[in-house]
């Protein structure tokens, strides 16, 4: 479970303006890679981004490269998951890969969501509690679970083999 509030954005955003590519190869550092995450769309977000918030967006979130900076920056700002309508599918991936959570909704249950709204998420019951809305989402399955549990696919395949030895 997460709680937090919302950051809302449209249509389309890429990972040029979730993380620029200008700084692809000159930041490395995770901690770092926060001072620059979504500087190109909002100029807020870094300075009033919490543990636990929640960015919200419509149709193909994360569409662009596949740089892993743009999922990096996100994870490292604290959010806690990223909803939208539908996702591009290496942002997708690469959101489970490092362990952030997506959630998609439909397009008019994320027309009811707004910036600033306080918002809840259950993972294990699968929804979304924004304001006086609750919205379900498909529970997510066991293994994508341990996968965010663990922090990311690498951790979770380092327990998986120091487990078995």
């Amino acid at each position: 479970m997460i709680s937090g509030k919302i950051f809302k954005y449209g249509d389309d955003v890429n990972t040029d303006v979730i993380f620029p590519g200008k700084y692809t190869y000159t930041v490395n550092d995770p901690e770092d890679m926060v001072k620059h995450a979504m500087e190109d769309l909002d100029e807020d977000f870094v300075k009033t981004v919490k543990e636990g918030d929640v960015i919200v967006g419509g149709k193909n979130f994360g569409c662009g490269s596949s740089r892993e900076q743009a999922v990096t920056c996100l994870k490292y700002a604290g959010i806690g998951a990223v909803i939208a309508v539908s996702f591009a599918r290496i942002y997708f991936r690469n959101c489970i890969n490092q362990g952030l959570p997506v959630i998609t909704l439909k397009p008019d249950e994320i027309a009811r969501i707004h910036r600033n709204d306080a918002v809840s998420v259950d993972f294990k019951h699968g929804t979304v509690h924004v304001g006086d809305h609750l919205f379900s989402f498909p529970p997510l399955s066991p293994e994508v679970m341990q996968i965010l549990q663990a922090g990311g696919l690498i951790d979770y395949t380092k327990a998986k083999i120091h487990h078995a030895n």
